[in-house]
């Protein structure tokens, strides 16, 4: 391959900001757009200027190593995909107002692709008829699309994205392990090759489906999901994933249960105060609706209910709150006063920390009424155990037992064992070796190329602005002329050597530019090595720093030609 040319700045599409953009949140938003990296295009939509096409280039050949390592098979399907595949496996409604959902001239529906389990699996259907043409690994890096209700924090989450997503073929249980097992391991090579730190936690399947999964997250401030992480065990979980064991107590000293009067009570912190209670001791039920059907969630009233929990475990079925109406329509429900005990027609689910044996104070199902000494399994049935509890700091580890520290994160890959569920669906057999049809079992598996970017943005920069890990930077060293002719002379003639013996160079020749505001964009543009044809250049001297330490050297031309292209 040709080496390539310099990359001159004077003739760059892209223009460094000095001010943050007026709707960024997060760090990678403001910096990505003030270094000519990204344009906002639409809500969600964002265009890739030349800098950051190569970053996201980089990030995308990386990718593509590491699945061609284990195996895998690049492929491209299309974005643009029909109703039919996605009415089979029900994710054409579960997806709900997600999916952006569009008709063809003829009146037909079709959907841009959120994500592609089904389409690959009938291109499997289509080409693989024994076990012999199994097991295999197919993948593609292409865009995805998802109606976002609220597009923020720049290309970290949009409506528009650029997605690696690989998806294995077995013909038995033990072959999708080796292939989960494979994508685990390339996963981590690609994000310690990318230079991200990240954690694999335990995670939800979720609109997936499946069983076993994980999540490999990057700890940013700017991340939306939490993660806890055990300091003492190898426990690492996102929250809405963690689980914990029903453990039953012995009631048998707590008193009958008895009805107390507690005028003007209706809420906890009500409750909690007139009786001179903790919170802790007081059980909290909160009413939802799934699908038209009133529940009731029981946690201990100093904890909040995590809402996606609650709707993880309904899925596909939604979940809202119950409304002033719902009570005015169920006199039977008292607003502020209801009790897990004899309730009629109403599901009763409950966070494990109401186990067996637990006493209460909770409501009586009677205006201004409370009962104490009321306890799970004696005085009330737990229909079904959920952890529905929004995780706290501190709170035990699953594993060990030690207080859980809290992170937040961004969401860099994800893989699933999905088992079955969309080859029944659209009935994926091959002949086995007994010549009977054998269903296959599939996994997927899925990086965020574009969020990679923002993550590493998120994770590397500094008070100066962008500082890339040098497998992703958009070059390898930023040659920046003063602005003198013979600084300019000097800076090109190294960028020509530099890029002849295969450096990647870009090159700051802008011609009427202060030395100042070309160097306050190197640091800003942040890429590896600085290199500034500067005061000593008459003596063919030239300064080069290091962006991400910051340590600076005077070194003579040939010198600093010789650094750069050994290292």
């Amino acid at each position: 391959m040709a080496n390539a040319p310099v990359q001159r700045i004077s003739q760059l599409m892209a223009k460094t900001l000095r001010d943050d953009p007026a709707d960024a949140e997060v760090l990678s938003h403001k910096l990505l757009v003030r270094a000519g990296y990204v344009r906002r295009t639409a809500a969600g939509v964002w265009s890739w200027l030349p800098l950051g096409k190569r970053v996201l280039a980089n990030v995308e050949r990386i990718v593509r190593e590491e699945m061609d390592a284990i195996g895998a098979q690049e492929v491209l399907l299309p974005s643009l995909l029909p109703r039919e595949p996605y009415d089979a496996t029900g994710r054409w409604d579960e997806y709900g107002p997600e999916l952006f959902r569009l008709k063809d001239r003829k009146g037909g529906d079709y959907l841009l692709g959120p994500t592609h389990e089904e389409i690959f699996t009938l291109l499997v259907k289509d080409q693989a008829s024994s076990y012999k043409d199994l097991p295999v690994i197919l993948y593609q890096i292409q865009t995805k699309f998802r109606d976002e209700a609220r597009p923020r924090a720049g290309i970290l989450r949009g409506r528009e994205f650029l997605m690696k997503d690989s998806y294995s073929f077995d013909a038995a249980d033990e072959g999708l392990a080796a292939s989960y097992a494979l994508h685990r391991q390339a996963y981590q090579r690609i994000f310690e090759r990318l230079g991200l730190d990240y954690r694999i936690c335990a995670a939800t399947a979720g609109a997936m489906g499946g069983s076993r999964s994980e999540e490999f997250l990057a700890p940013a401030d700017a991340g939306e999901d939490t993660f806890a992480d055990c300091p003492h065990c190898d426990f690492a979980a996102n929250t809405e994933a963690i689980r914990y064991d029903i453990k039953p107590v012995d009631a048998s000293g707590v008193p009958a249960a008895e009805d107390i009067p507690t005028p003007d009570t209706p809420t906890i912190e009500t409750l909690a105060a007139s009786l001179g209670v903790p919170a802790s001791a007081t059980l909290k039920n909160l009413l939802v609706k799934v699908a038209g059907e009133i529940v009731a969630v029981g946690v201990p009233g100093d904890r909040e209910v995590d809402l996606a929990k609650v709707e993880a475990h309904f899925a596909p079925a939604p979940v809202e709150l119950v409304t002033v109406e719902d009570f005015i329509n169920r006199p039977d429900l008292v607003r502020g006063y209801v009790g897990p005990q004899g309730l009629d027609k109403v599901r009763y689910i409950a966070d494990p920390r109401v186990a067996p044996g637990t006493a209460w104070i909770t409501g009586a199902n009677k205006a201004n009424t409370h009962a104490k000494n009321l306890v799970a399994g004696r005085d009330f049935e737990v229909g079904e155990y959920v952890d529905v509890v929004v995780v706290q700091e501190g709170d035990p580890c699953p594993k060990c037992g030690t207080g859980l520290k809290l992170d937040r994160a961004i969401e860099i890959g994800h893989i699933f064992q999905l088992g079955r569920k969309y080859a029944d669906a659209l009935k994926l057999d091959v002949l086995g070796q007994n010549g009977k049809p054998v269903r296959v079992t599939m996994g997927s598996y899925g990086v965020g190329v574009s969020r990679a970017v923002a993550a590493l943005a998120e994770q590397t920069a500094d008070d100066k602005g962008l500082c890339w890990p040098a497998e992703v930077a958009p070059a390898d060293v930023h040659v920046v002329a003063a602005g003198k002719a013979l600084q300019t002379e000097l800076a090109l003639d190294v960028s020509e050597k530099l890029a002849a013996a295969g450096v990647r160079v870009l090159c700051d020749d802008r011609a009427g530019v202060s030395p100042g505001v070309k160097f306050t964009d190197a640091e800003l543009i942040g890429v590896p090595q600085i290199l500034v044809a500067g005061r000593r250049a008459s003596e063919g001297i030239v300064e080069l720093k290091d962006r991400k330490t910051g340590n600076r050297e005077e070194l003579p031309v040939t010198e600093a030609i010789t650094r750069l292209t050994t290292t």
